[in-house]
């Protein structure tokens, strides 16, 4: 049992592995660092650099749905291993961007979009749902933290890039770092379910035949509780990653170094490794509307603290507050999914929601970048951010008891032992 054990929870390490180089860090959380060296040198504004992430969101939001029909048809080892290939590529391309034509830059950022979900948290918590239940919340925590140690790690690692060679071959050490950090764990570790098939089965009682429970993707796509979790969702990554992809600019404009600066970003992927596995220890323990709420409130107390325009170190605490409510939202959302949906269109139901979560990571940041450029202040759009999350508080006061909790201990002590 020790062994199967074990292995199960390889799977959680090459998780964190994959993430921390994953769609997340690499596309979004370097932007800010990339976004003055690469607008001063090309003499763009920030609000035209920012629209080509929107449009890099917006490929992503298309495309995240089908990396979970693919996930749910193939498994995630068949779709991952020559996906972080063409993701690697795809980040070097970056090195590619020009002022003009500035369709060439759209087109870069539309191909990071376009292979990005194999690196996104679809794949990897699918396969993580189908191997824990009871401690699902802790697992699917601890693994998505990957994100995190990506968020503290990948500006920093940018910021050295950039100093030391420049922007364009700092893009081609970001490639490199995705082969080496993700393929070698993903390859050796992350595995599908013995078995795997179309219609998966539970690993107990799989001698019964049962099908895996859960709501049919068309269903659960015609019900208020599917659009209400993906709306709060929606607005909750247009607030946090509108206030964080810009936090770099807004305290360089305010005369902290960038190196400083950056340390400040680099301090929310902390904050957010924190966040998501206290959020998936709470979720284990606590009912998740609650849990919800409170990781939402933080980053609300996070921005008003950055509009408030103190100094000292109180703009790193309002990075901080934030990052511990970007910790909790991919947990919470791969959790309420398989509690609220189950199992059985799982890996399409978490694509569609993280498709239109993805679509708001580029949404905020361009409001952030069109705020500064028409009134020379983030704080109009930052009060926007606000209001976003106190009405996804509303709705997850409106959740009820989950369809599909965990299983009795009896049951869930036989999932427990589902072979790695």
């Amino acid at each position: 049992m020790a062994s199967l054990f074990h292995d199960r929870w390889w799977i959680v390490f090459a998780t964190i592995c994959g993430l921390v180089v994953g769609a997340g860090p690499i596309n979004v959380f370097t932007f800010g660092v990339f976004l003055k060296p690469i607008t001063e040198d090309l003499g763009l504004s920030r609000g035209a650099f920012s629209a080509a992430l929107t449009f890099h969101a917006a490929i992503a939001a298309i495309v995240l749905p089908i990396i979970g029909w693919l996930v749910d048809r193939w498994g995630a080892r068949r779709i991952m291993l020559p996906g972080l290939f063409l993701y690697a590529l795809a980040t070097a391309s970056y090195a590619l961007i020009q002022a003009s034509p500035l369709l060439l830059t759209f087109l870069i950022f539309a191909f990071t979009g376009l292979v990005g979900g194999v690196q996104s948290p679809i794949p990897y918590a699918a396969v993580i749902a189908q191997r824990f239940d009871r401690r699902r919340g802790l697992a699917l925590g601890i693994g998505t933290a990957g994100v995190g140690l990506g968020v503290a790690l990948m500006p920093q690692l940018a910021a050295l890039l950039i100093d030391t060679f420049g922007w364009r071959l700092a893009y081609v050490g970001l490639a490199v770092a995705v082969l080496v950090v993700a393929f070698p764990p993903v390859a050796l570790f992350l595995r599908d379910p013995p078995g795997f098939a179309r219609v998966q089965r539970l690993r107990e009682p799989a001698d019964t035949g049962a099908a895996v429970p859960g709501v049919a993707a068309g269903e659960a796509l015609r019900s208020w509780l599917f659009w209400g979790l993906a709306t709060a969702f929606f607005l909750d990554v247009i607030a946090i990653n509108g206030t964080l992809t810009h936090i770099v600019p807004l305290l360089t404009d305010r005369g902290v170094p960038r190196q400083i600066a950056t340390a400040a970003l680099s301090g929310t992927g902390f904050a957010l490794i924190f966040g998501r596995v206290l959020s998936g220890w709470c979720l284990d323990r606590f009912w998740g509307p609650y849990v919800a709420i409170v990781f939402f409130v933080l980053p609300m107390t996070g921005i008003a603290i950055l509009i408030s325009g103190t100094g000292g170190f109180a703009p790193f605490l309002g990075a901080i507050a934030c990052g511990l409510g970007i910790g909790a939202e991919i947990d919470l959302m791969a959790f309420f999914t398989s509690r609220y949906f189950g199992l059985r269109d799982y890996a399409k139901l978490y694509g569609t929601m993280f498709g239109i979560f993805a679509l708001g990571v580029g949404i905020g940041p361009a409001l952030s970048g069109a705020s500064f450029d028409r009134f020379h202040s983030y704080t109009p759009a930052f009060a926007l951010f606000v209001i976003m999350l106190a009405t996804g508080c509303l709705v997850f006061l409106r959740l009820g008891s989950y369809p599909f909790p965990a299983l009795g201990e009896a049951v869930s002590g036989a999932a427990e032992k589902m072979p790695a």
